[in-house]
This record gives C-alpha cells, structure tokens and sequence, in this order.
C-alpha cells in the first residue's frame, strides 16, 4: 500500500514566520498535506501565557501561501463554531486554495478552554449527539443547493451556502478514540478517521474497532481513509536525538510510556512508519508544536524517509 505523509501542528503557538516556514517547505517538500489545530490557548498547557493563533484564519494563509498540499484541521472542536459557519469558512478556503481544503472534527475536549471562553462543556454524550448532527449539516451545506435539517442541537432552514466548494467532494474527517460513539459516526458518515499520537499496535486495535462498525453501518471499509498523527521529535544525528528527547520531556511530562512519537534518528523512524504503512494507515501526519522548529531533523526526515516509501520532493 502507497503511503502519504502530512505535516500537523498540534498547538498554533508559532512563531508566526516560523509557521510559514513550515507549510511552504511541506508543500516544496514532497508532503501531500498540512493541517492545523483548532485551540484558543496552548494545549496541552505549559504555563498559560504561550501564544496560539486561530485556526480558520491559519488555514486561509496556508491555502493562498502553497499550490500543492491539502489543507486541513485535525480537527475543528464541534463547538466552538456553529457548523453553517464552519461550512461557508471551509468553501471559502477551498476556493482560496484552488479546491484543496478538507474537514476535520472532534467532539472536543479541553474542559479548561471551554470554561476560559464561557463555551459550555457538555457530557461526553451530547457532545458526541452534536457532532453527528454537525456532520450531516456539514455535508449537506457542501453537496446540496438548500438544506433544511432538523436536530436536537443545530438546525437547517432552506439555507443556501454558496459558492459550493470547487473539487467534487470535500473530504470530512472525524477525529478521535471512542470506540462507543467517535468510531461509529466515523463509520456512518466520514470519509477519513484519524487519531493522534497512538503506536502502530494501538492504531491497528482502533482501526479494526473502526472496521467492525462498518460491517454494522454496511459501509464499505474502504471508502474511509485512514491516518495518524505521529509526534515529532527526531533529531538528524545523535546530538540531534538528544535534544529532540528534552523537547519531548517538556511537552508531554507525563506520557513518557505513550509511543505514537517519532524519537531518535530518522533511520530509526523508518522501521516505526513501515509498521504503521503494514497496519493500514494510508497518510502518516508528523505532528510538532510552538517552533523554533529543528529545521535540520525536518530536513533529514524528507531527504531520508519518505524516499523509503515512495516519496519525492515537489518538482
């Protein structure tokens, strides 16, 4: 199976030419895609005080800022925006981007955000109820010339959201774990699933969760594309490692037995990517937070490791 790869940015902090940075060499780079993450402050936590630019706004500079990768958000936090709106930014994008835009969303969950922007944080379930309907409205506001839907949560009244995007269908992403409710709404209604920072052997026990649901739903499998977001933290030589392995303590102090990151050399990564390509996963995202980035691992990872797998820098 053809693997592609990605670039995620799991908190927006920036700096902001560093940013720009990133998703013009992801586009130069060979990478097929960049997302961004929807927060308004640093997530996880590191302080309270980091900065954290807005997602919408990220995406619209990087689809008039690149001609090549797919741009999109893993993902938009269902409640943070109402799903017509969401639906009106993300054709706008897709026009912007000469109809490369694409969809992600997540029933949310960073409490502390929701209670800092007087967002109410609903149980799990409803939050779940919200983004099937946000879903449904979502792919309609695309397809259809009017849509009226009726939920419990968001409603449609003969509306109109055009332009419609340029490519034929944006893909809609569900993001996320559940295996009780993300998974299946995953199955009822998304053209992609991914999830974050999990190893190839917890991936592949997802996946296959991911699976059982669509013989449940009769989905075809394959119609859903499959992806991870992997934490970046390689260094391009041995020194490089090291400091690459302070910057992973700093992140994530408490997810030192969590092994969806890329730690070490990028000679090492490749047995780790190979086993993610033999699990399924069809677009492997490396994921970096607030930059300065190591520019010489990023270099080291497109010049190494996506040649292994087929991958040529953009002519």
């Amino acid at each position: 199976m053809t693997m592609t790869f990605g670039v995620h940015v799991g908190h927006l902090g920036g700096p902001l030419d560093e940013l720009r940075r990133l998703w013009r060499w992801a586009d130069a780079s060979g990478f097929d895609w960049f997302s961004a993450s929807d927060h308004f402050q640093e997530s996880p936590p590191q302080g309270g005080d980091g900065d954290c630019f807005e997602a919408v706004s990220t995406m619209s500079a990087v689809a008039v800022d690149t001609t090549r990768v797919r741009v999109g958000c893993l993902v938009f936090c269902v409640n943070y925006r109402n799903p017509g709106l969401l639906a009106k930014a993300l054709c706008t994008i897709d026009h912007l981007s000469g109809g490369r835009v694409e969809c992600g969303i997540g029933a949310g969950w960073h409490a502390a955000e929701y209670r800092g922007y007087g967002i109410p944080f609903e149980s799990i379930g409803v939050r779940e109820d919200q983004l099937e309907e946000a879903v449904q409205i979502l792919r309609l506001l695309f397809d259809h010339p009017v849509s009226t839907f009726r939920g419990e949560h968001f409603r449609l009244d003969n509306a109109r959201c055009n332009p419609k995007p340029l490519q034929k269908r944006v893909r809609i992403w569900i993001g996320g774990q559940g295996e009780k409710r993300t998974l299946r709404a995953a199955a009822r209604f998304a053209d992609g699933w991914n999830a974050p920072y999990l190893d190839p052997a917890a991936w592949t026990q997802k996946n296959a969760v991911l699976d059982a649901w669509c013989e449940k739903e009769k989905r075809d499998p394959s119609a859903i594309m499959r992806s991870v977001n992997v934490g970046f933290y390689l260094g391009a030589d041995h020194a490089g490692a090291a400091r690459g392995e302070a910057v992973f303590r700093a992140h994530w102090p408490a997810e030192e037995n969590r092994r969806g990151f890329l730690r070490g050399t990028p000679r090492r990564a490749i047995d780790m990517v190979e086993a993610y390509r033999d699990a399924g996963v069809e677009r492997l995202n490396i994921a970096l937070r607030e930059g300065p980035y190591d520019w010489e691992a990023l270099q080291a990872f497109a010049e190494q490791v996506l040649p292994a797998f087929g991958v040529r820098r953009a002519s």
